[in-house]
């Protein structure tokens, strides 16, 4: 054993046992270990509870809440700390909405071990009132900082954001919807009030950074990935013009990406922006590394795409 790793070992040794002699907790991370997140998302699934039929179609087999769950099932199994996130648009596409009016999407989804989602346009489908009812189904937070929901029956109910601890890690996470004017009958959303979406995800982050001391911030986002016009605010858009953003999942433009994009903040930081596509086909995967005191590496990401047959 050289001098340096003898000398390393015998510190972490000491501190152990110093730790332990005063009753305390040794704190593995101040050492200088390692702890590993997979952070799994989807977006803009539609009901698609059922796989797409065996009908020639190019997505034909693809796609399930079956097969998700046991893709889902099995990461579980071999990583310890592990997110499960969806950017908006559970509802509406298939006959399973027309009957049951989100009932059966949102069990899946507390069955699945969501951890959060955000709230998309098509969510909004069959009235404020019956998302408040089919709420009651769900064991995770829909999430929205940009909606004043104050005098609808949402009100109180869609929080702008959580905060969930994973083994040493304080992650936060919120959600950012897209303009409902125009996209959704205005009685269907009521008194909903939009706000910037840009000045409420920096204003939330910054409390989940700053009040909250949060390690990890990411951002559930409902807006679409980019735009050929600028007066719609993208993902894109969002990351650039953000302070304490470490990853926004995107939905509403069913953007099949073959890698996350990083951006530049306004701090000069990397903002990951991430999505994968629509109907459940794919499941994105990302996975960081936190290091020290908890400094972020995003390590790699890949997509499994959800047929029965998928292996991992």
């Amino acid at each position: 054993m050289d001098r340096r790793k003898f000398l390393r070992e015998t510190g972490m040794a000491s501190a152990a046992m110093l730790a332990g002699s005063l009753g305390l907790p040794y704190n593995a991370e101040a050492a200088g270990s390692e702890v590993a997140l997979t952070i799994l998302h989807t977006n803009d699934v539609h009901s698609r509870i059922d796989p797409f039929p065996m009908d020639g179609g190019r997505n034909q087999g693809l796609g399930g809440v079956a097969a998700r769950a046991e893709i889902i099932k099995r990461i579980r199994k071999k990583q310890e700390h592990v997110l499960l996130l969806d950017a908006g648009d559970i509802f509406q596409g298939t006959p399973y909405f027309n009957m049951y009016k989100g009932e059966p999407e949102i069990k899946a989804m507390t069955a699945m071990g969501y951890d959060a989602c955000t709230i998309g346009n098509h969510d909004f489908d069959a009235g404020m009132e019956n998302l408040a009812t089919q709420l009651q189904h769900a064991r995770f937070p829909m999430l929205v900082a940009n909606y004043d929901l104050t005098g609808t029956p949402l009100e109180q109910k869609l929080p702008p954001y959580t905060i969930i601890k994973k083994g040493p890690l304080k992650i936060g996470v919120f959600g950012i919807g897209i303009e409902l004017k125009g996209l959704v009958p205005e009685n269907l959303f009521g008194a909903t009030q939009y706000l910037d979406p840009i000045a409420k995800a920096n204003e939330t982050a910054d409390i989940l950074k700053k009040t909250h001391s949060c390690d990890m911030i990411i951002c559930l986002s409902h807006l679409g990935y980019k735009y050929d016009s600028e007066k719609k605010v993208s993902d894109q858009a969002l990351a650039a013009e953000s302070h304490n953003i470490d990853l926004i999942i995107g939905g509403h433009t069913h953007t099949f990406m073959r890698e996350p994009e990083v951006k530049t903040n306004k701090n000069g930081g990397n903002v990951v922006i991430n999505q994968v596509g629509w109907a459940g086909i794919e499941l994105g995967v990302l996975e960081y590394n936190f290091s020290g005191v908890k400094k972020k590496n995003f390590a790699k990401s890949h997509i499994v795409t959800i047929a029965k047959k998928t292996s991992m």
